[in-house]
């Protein structure tokens, strides 16, 4: 009887952590939910009270007058250059700097990762500004290159998480390649960053999410519309008048499903990497 008692009891903590779950899981896709149907309203029905909440007949094509209302086309590959350049930066420079940080040893090593995370600490509106003088003074405004050439000399907080990563792979490994006369790149490229895939997954995801996303540093040093990117390019979807909507909505959902996509297929390594990161300090 007692035994039939726990196994009730363990029942109904699972039900109630199960109802728990699908309460918060309704709660974050709700939004999500009324960003499709928007998507597919007419423009004067998305703010219509009280809302309808399933579109009565659904008009698929705000899509496509949505995505040839701006150069969509054009955005996307911006944005797709800066993103994929911006990953291959942030790999490489996070790795090879994590790398020194957790194996080579070199006086005031510890020191300068202090100062390293201490950068962490900085909010970006505090650099915002110098930052701009000094890539005006280059030229560089209305380009890609501020945002793009940063990301090849290190992100913090990307080589703060392959740091505590490669401190978790044993030392035994590299001793054994060395004494077959491996020298150091040779053991970055050919023993560590192949078992650090899950973390280097993890700094792609991250990178690739926030600059697809980014709204702020487009904003600021690309002024030509042939440059622009998506986030900028779904502004023109709002006037000082009227906004509109539905060609809203349906841009923002055709956005975002590069990044749905990404994590949909990649969470595996995604979650393995955040588990692993961290487990030695």
């Amino acid at each position: 009887m007692n035994a039939r008692s726990q196994r009730a009891s363990r029942r109904q903590s699972k039900l109630i952590v199960y109802l728990l779950l699908l309460a918060g899981s309704v709660v974050f896709l709700l939004p999500f939910y009324w960003m499709v149907i928007s998507s597919l309203k007419p423009s004067y029905a998305v703010l219509d009270f009280p809302p309808s909440w399933l579109p009565i007949p659904p008009r698929w094509a705000n899509f496509p007058e949505a995505l040839t209302y701006v150069p969509f086309a054009r955005y996307t590959l911006n944005t797709l250059i800066i993103t994929v350049f911006s990953v291959i930066g942030n790999l490489l420079s996070a790795s090879l700097v994590a790398y020194g940080f957790a194996r080579l040893r070199a006086p005031g090593k510890n020191a300068l990762f202090l100062v390293l995370l201490a950068t962490m600490m900085l909010p970006y509106p505090v650099t915002m500004v110098p930052v701009f003088v000094i890539f005006s003074k280059l030229g560089w405004v209305n380009t890609f290159k501020p945002l793009i050439v940063p990301t090849f000399l290190g992100t913090p907080f990307y080589i703060f998480l392959l740091r505590q990563f490669f401190l978790t792979l044993p030392v035994e490994l590299e001793d054994a390649a060395r004494i077959d006369g491996a020298n150091t790149p040779q053991i970055l490229g050919y023993i560590i960053l192949p078992l650090a895939l899950p973390a280097m997954a993890t700094v792609a995801i991250f990178t690739f999410q926030g600059t697809w996303n980014d709204f702020l540093g487009p904003l600021i040093y690309l002024n030509d519309q042939t440059h622009y990117t998506i986030t900028l390019g779904l502004s023109f979807f709002r006037s000082t008048y009227q906004t509109n909507w539905a060609y809203l909505m349906a841009a923002s959902l055709v956005t975002m499903l590069p990044v749905v996509i990404l994590f949909f297929f990649a969470q595996r390594l995604f979650i393995e990497g955040i588990t692993l990161t961290g487990v030695k300090g």
